[in-house]
């Protein structure tokens, strides 16, 4: 009997062009998060069900974990579950590891994630999620949510994925505009923020028939519907808002709204080249085209509870949000008796890059991962070739040896097909002499160079992308 050789629908495998192309996302949003000064965590794959399902996360989107003979009842499937997020378990960390951390903790984190969704195109049960979070100790500036929008404008900017646009807007608005109609219970208003939320997906008919489901009039539905026409620029929006007289929920969201959008390109960073601060100015002035006050974006996990933010490709809106995330008050609260208000953001990366190649935003032309090969024209000099790769490698360059007994040509035609930019070519007799040729792949150019300054020749070749 053969065994089945298909991946499990939902469970990604990409090709070695598509891996390095998220290897290299992921170095860039890693630098971007350090650059911020967020320090790197990672959590067990495994949590307990009880941590995983404490802040309202649907249990038939949780995979449990069982052995497939289990021993006894410890650790049962019905205790242990596959993480759901990196936010609930981070709420576990922070509570266990409280004495040791230095608040505000800042923290990064880049590992898989599994949930028990339909699987679709640009939708996964297994993917890399990207996250950053400030946990504060009993309160946290909302300094720290004007930053946020900082990283990802700089993050995305640095990934070279088109024009973007941040949207913010805070949850506190949207809760007293609910209570405003009658929707005072705290599930109903969690239920008309989860139906908003899905405004762009499902259209303002829908909305309507859904808010009219929880109970409120079609001229009480229509009021909330009208309030998502508020347009214009982000000072335009917030005059708008701080003229309406809602109640007091309202208007402490209007004036959370405006700090932080008041506040968040004063933390753009300065460009540096070459060690050097570049002029500031024009980088901060693009700033406010990526980022604008959207008052439909909701956030549907319950654990929010003011600033939220989502984040769309203006030029191809179908891959849909690329980075998302909030303020959340009570999080850490759930394990101990004690507030830690956090913000983060978190960026589904398998989804987002999948979506990318589908897109043709991101090309995936090589699958090497070193810029250099080395062919053997001749088996019994193999010592000498392998020096040659040393002394590339020592110069810091990326090498690799073909060592397979083939003739030149096949070597070359693998390099072609690899993506290999540059080709060393060497008879022994040319090593004896000290000397070699470098192919450049891309322009078919061959020069002949001394072996002794091989190291910046060839770096001087090596295209962006493979440093």
């Amino acid at each position: 009997m053969s065994l089945r050789i298909q991946p499990i629908s939902g469970f990604p495998e990409f090709l070695p062009e598509q891996q390095i192309a998220i290897n290299r996302a992921v170095d860039v949003i890693r630098a971007t998060y350090e650059s911020f000064g967020f320090l790197p965590i990672e959590t067990p794959a495994v949590e307990r069900t009880e941590v995983l399902l404490a802040k309202g996360i649907a249990e038939k989107e949780v995979y449990g974990l069982r052995r497939v003979q289990e021993e006894g009842a410890e650790d049962s499937a019905k205790e242990l579950a596959l993480r759901f997020d990196l936010t609930v378990p981070l709420a576990r960390y922070v509570a266990q590891h409280y004495g040791k951390l230095r608040f505000p903790f800042r923290r990064y984190q880049i590992q898989p994630v599994w949930r028990g969704e339909r699987a679709q195109a640009g939708r996964y049960r297994q993917f890399v999620q990207c996250d950053i979070d400030v946990i504060g100790d009993e309160a946290l500036s909302l300094e720290y949510d004007a930053e946020i929008p900082a990283v990802i404008f700089q993050l995305f900017r640095r990934l070279g994925i088109g024009k973007f646009t941040i949207r913010i807007n805070n949850r506190k608005i949207l809760t007293g505009l609910f209570q405003s109609v009658g929707l005072t219970d705290d599930v109903a208003v969690r239920a008309a923020l989860n139906v908003v939320d899905d405004l762009e997906k499902i259209g303002a008919g829908k909305v309507l028939h859904k808010l009219g489901e929880l109970g409120l009039g079609a001229e009480q539905a229509e009021r909330i519907l009208h309030f998502f026409d508020t347009k214009g620029s982000n000072d335009e929006i917030l005059a708008q808002l701080k003229a309406l007289d809602v109640n007091a929920a309202f208007a402490e969201g209007v004036a959370e709204l405006e700090a932080v959008v008041r506040s968040a390109p004063d933390h753009v960073l300065p460009r540096v080249d070459d060690g050097e601060l570049v002029d500031v100015t024009d980088e901060r002035a693009l700033f406010p085209d990526y980022f604008r006050i959207d008052l439909s974006i909701a956030r549907g996990l319950d654990y929010y509870t003011g600033t939220v933010y989502e984040t769309r490709l203006d030029d191809f809106p179908q891959v849909g949000s690329i980075c998302s995330g909030g303020r959340y008050d009570d999080l850490v609260g759930t394990f101990v008796d004690k507030t830690f208000p956090g913000v983060g953001i978190s960026i589904g990366l398998t989804r987002l890059m999948s979506r990318l190649f589908d897109a043709g935003i991101v090309t995936t032309e090589a699958a090497a991962i070193a810029p250099v090969l080395v062919t053997v024209q001749d088996r019994s000099a193999l010592p000498a070739y392998k020096e040659l790769a040393a002394r590339l490698r020592r110069a810091g360059i990326a090498t690799e040896v073909f060592l397979d007994d083939r003739k030149l040509k096949a070597q070359l035609r693998y390099a072609d097909r690899r993506g290999f930019p540059i080709v060393i070519i060497a008879s022994p007799e040319e090593l004896e002499a000290g000397q070699v040729v470098v192919k450049n792949m891309r322009y078919n150019q061959e020069d002949r160079v001394a072996i002794a300054q091989i190291g910046p020749v060839v770096r001087s070749l090596v295209p962006v992308g493979f440093e």
